[in-house]
C-alpha cells in the first residue's frame, strides 16, 4: 500500500499541496483542488472538442495551412484534459488500488509532452507565416501537404523523446504530476535536466516565435507606410485612390490572421511565463513553495482552453462554423438570423419610371 494509503488509513488529513486551508474534513478531500481541477477538465474538454468539430464543419478554416497545426493544438489540448481526469479521480479517492509512483511519473510526462506538441505547434505557425508573407511565390511549393504531416509526426516524436530521460531518474519535467504526494515529496528536479528542457524546448520555440512575428510586423508596417506614401502622393487621381484601396485590403486577410496567431502564442506565453520563471528558481534551489507550484502549474495547463475563445472572439470564419456547428439546437434562433438577412420583398406593382 502506498503512503498516501497508510496517511488516510491512520486518520490525519490527506495531502494537499494548498495545505489545510483546501481540506475539507467532512468530505474527506481537498476541495478547492478538487474544484480547481475539474473546472478546468471540464472546460479544457469542451472548449478542444468544440474547436475540432468546428474545423470539421467549416471548410473555409482549411484554407490556410496552419489549421493542420491548429488541429493538431486542439487534439493534444483534448488529450490534456483528459488525463487531468487522473489527478482529479486520485483525489477523490478513486484510484487508490494504482501505485503512486507510476501513476504521477506517467501523468507528469504525459502532461509535459502534450504541452511541448502545443508550444512546437506554435512556433511552426509562425514560421509558416513567415515563409507566407516573405516568400509567397515559393510558398506553396516551399509547404507541401506531406512535409506539414512529416512535421507534424516530427513534434510528437520530439516532445515525447525529450522529457524521457525523467523516466530515467534524471530530473523531473514538471509539476503536473505533484498532486500525488511522491511527486512532491520525492521526486525533485534537477539543474541539468532543467537547463537541458529550456535550451532544446522553452528557449528555441521563445526565440521563435519573437523573431518570425517581430519580422511579420515589422514587413507589414512597411507595406502601409509605402501605400500611405503613395496614396498621398497621387491622391488628387480618383484612380489612384481605386487602386490604393485594392492594395491596401490585398494584405488585409493575412494581416489579420497573422494578429490572430500573435494573439494565442501571446495568450500561451503569458500563462506559462510564471511556470517558467518558477521552473527555473525551484530548480536551481532559490525557491520552493507548493502553493506557488500548484498555481503556477495549473495556470499554465488552463491555457488549453484558451485557443477556443480566441478564435471565437477574433475568427469571424470560425464563429461562422460554429454558429453552424449549434444551429441545430437553435433553429429558432436561426430563422431569425436568416429573416433580418433576407432582402425586403418588392412589390410586384410596375413602376413606369423604370421600364426602358
Amino acid at each position: 500500500m502506498n503512503s498516501s494509503s497508510d496517511v488516510n488509513q491512520s486518520g490525519s488529513p490527506p495531502f494537499c499541496l494548498l495545505g489545510a486551508v483546501g481540506y475539507s474534513h467532512s468530505l474527506d478531500t481537498c476541495v478547492l483542488e478538487v474544484v480547481v481541477i475539474l473546472f478546468l477538465t471540464v472546460l479544457i474538454i469542451a472548449g478542444n472538442l468544440v474547436v475540432i468539430f468546428v474545423f470539421h464543419c467549416a471548410p473555409l478554416l482549411h484554407h490556410h495551412t496552419t489549421s493542420h497545426f491548429i488541429q493538431t493544438m486542439a487534439y493534444a489540448d483534448l488529450l490534456v484534459g483528459v488525463s487531468c481526469l487522473v489527478p482529479s479521480l486520485s483525489l477523490l479517492h478513486y484510484l487508490r488500488g494504482l501505485n503512486e509512483e507510476l501513476t504521477c511519473k506517467a501523468f507528469g510526462y504525459m502532461v509535459s509532452v502534450l504541452k511541448s506538441v502545443s508550444m512546437a505547434s506554435l512556433a511552426c505557425i509562425s514560421v509558416d507565416r513567415y515563409i507566407a508573407i516573405t516568400r509567397p511565390l515559393s510558398y506553396a511549393t516551399l509547404v507541401t501537404p506531406c512535409r506539414l504531416r512529416v512535421c507534424i509526426v516530427l513534434i510528437w516524436v520530439y516532445s515525447a523523446l525529450i522529457f524521457l530521460p525523467s523516466f530515467f531518474g534524471w530530473g523531473k519535467p514538471g509539476y503536473h504530476g505533484d498532486i500525488f504526494q511522491w511527486c512532491a515529496d520525492s521526486w525533485k528536479t534537477s539543474p541539468g535536466f532543467s537547463t537541458f528542457i529550456v535550451g532544446l524546448l522553452y528557449a528555441p520555440a521563445a526565440l521563435t516565435v519573437c523573431f518570425t512575428y517581430g519580422s511579420i510586423f515589422r514587413i507589414c508596417r512597411q507595406h502601409t507606410r509605402e501605400i500611405t506614401q503613395r496614396h498621398a502622393r497621387f491622391s488628387s487621381q480618383t484612380e489612384g485612390d481605386k487602386g490604393e484601396r485594392g492594395e491596401r485590403c490585398e494584405g488585409c486577410p493575412d494581416k489579420r490572421y497573422a494578429m490572430v496567431l500573435f494573439r494565442i502564442t501571446s495568450v500561451f506565453y503569458v500563462l506559462w511565463m510564471p511556470y517558467i520563471l518558477y521552473f527555473l528558481l525551484e530548480s536551481a534551489g532559490l525557491y520552493h513553495h507548493k502553493v506557488a507550484s500548484f498555481l503556477t502549474t495549473w495556470l499554465a495547463i488552463s491555457n488549453s482552453f484558451c485557443n477556443c475563445l480566441i478564435y471565437s472572439l477574433s475568427n469571424s470564419v470560425f464563429r461562422k462554423g460554429l454558429g453552424r456547428l449549434f444551429s441545430p439546437l437553435f433553429p429558432s434562433c436561426l430563422g431569425c438570423t436568416d429573416a433580418k438577412k433576407a432582402p425586403a420583398i418588392v412589390s410586384p406593382r410596375p413602376d413606369a419610371r423604370c421600364q426602358v
